[in-house]
């Protein structure tokens, strides 16, 4: 006996439809359009007049006409007929990137229907981010203009009686601001590369090109010795992480990951650790293995301002950053931890955190493991 209920009387089937935020599609087995919302005559505009004539083999051409690679849209329809589960996929109309559906729908008079899914281009996302990355490039050049201008100005006006030393000494107080605002622009870079993947569909499939069984003593090991070759993290803060930072990973443990996402990720991770802790206070990176599952867990532990509670539903949302003073006088975007959640979900992991204010707190990854018992 089937637990769903009818639609109660006092609710349209229409209204409902329409209410929708995603644009619903509708055809019957002989290609007809026999059903649209609200939100598809928006997305669609007059393509929609077209579809509703000519039907599916409308909608097709409309689908592929700027698909320039994967299956066709006639493919996802049929197989979208053979299989129980929705196919996903996206195409590009008006100018947006668009995710879609293509589901089987049984009708009550036993023929195969073809739906069709819709979702909204998200540009308040777009506008949002893109606003952060103006704002961030504009102030990295106006600030390395600036002190360019001053090297030029201590250069050309030397004041009598400085020495070599105290000259050098300034030109590379300048220097060193210069290279810190190419360092931030620099990562903020990365992470719009980053947040592109992942916006556009694209995450999946570029962390299955590169996800392999490795041990991770020897990636951590050559990761952190990066770290230190590099100064990864913050051109303020990176010498304060050699000092602080201990790890303990057995020697027999490894992970069935992306090495160029873990390292993304743990770099993200180490970086918030070093900034919002207190210099000198120690970072621990621990690794285990969860007994009897084959996973595998890496924390890191500071001892810095902790999460406030209120706050803790910001911490993996995008462009949110936690209001505690400690944590805006840092750099920072409020993107790194939303990427990385994103970044492990993709390789069959998963992230959480324990925190408490003022005393510290420790981010868990867990990922699939492969031992040698």
């Amino acid at each position: 006996m089937s637990n769903q209920r009818a639609l109660p009387p006092h609710l349209n089937l229409r209204t409902v439809i329409d209410s929708l935020g995603q644009g619903i599609l509708v055809f019957d087995s002989a290609d007809r359009l026999v059903l649209d919302n609200k939100a598809a005559r928006a997305i669609l505009g007059p393509n929609l007049t077209l579809i509703r004539a000519e039907g599916w083999v409308a909608c097709a051409m409309l689908l592929d006409a700027r698909r320039i690679e994967g299956q066709s849209a006639n493919e996802i329809r049929q197989q979208a007929l053979r299989q129980t589960e929705p196919v996903r996929f996206h195409t590009l109309l008006t100018g947006a990137y668009i995710p879609c559906w293509a589901v089987a729908l049984q009708g009550e008079d036993n023929q195969l229907y073809t739906q069709i899914t819709l979702e909204q281009p998200d540009w308040v996302a777009l506008r949002e981010f893109m606003t952060t990355f103006r704002n961030e490039a504009r102030l990295s050049v106006e600030s390395t203009r600036g002190h360019a201008d001053l090297i030029s100005q201590i250069m050309k006006k030397r004041t009598p009686g400085m020495t070599l030393d105290q000259l050098a000494a300034r030109v590379m107080g300048f220097s060193e601001i210069i290279s810190t605002n190419m360092h931030r622009l620099e990562m903020f870079l990365d992470q719009l590369h980053r947040l592109e993947v992942l916006r556009t569909g694209n995450l999946p499939a570029e962390v299955m090109k590169t996800r392999r069984k490795f041990n991770l003593l020897s990636f951590l090991e050559d990761f952190l010795e990066e770290l230190q070759d590099e100064s990864p993290l913050d051109p303020v803060r990176a010498d304060d992480l050699r000092d602080r930072l201990s790890a303990s990973v057995p020697s027999d443990l490894g992970v069935v990951a992306s090495p160029d996402y873990l390292k993304r990720i743990l770099r993200d991770m180490l970086r918030n650790a070093v900034l919002y802790s207190p210099k000198g206070s120690p970072i621990i990176l621990r690794v285990t293995r969860l007994v009897p599952s084959d996973v595998v867990q890496i924390d890191l532990s500071d001892e810095g301002c902790g999460i406030r509670a209120k706050e803790a539903d910001k911490v993996f949302a995008p462009f949110q950053r936690a209001r505690q003073p400690q944590i805006m006088a840092e750099f920072g975007y409020g993107l790194s931890l939303y990427l990385a959640k994103a970044e492990l979900d993709a390789m069959g992991g998963r992230i959480w955190f324990e925190s408490e204010e003022k005393v510290g707190t420790t981010f868990s990854l867990k990922l699939p493991g492969y031992f040698k018992d």
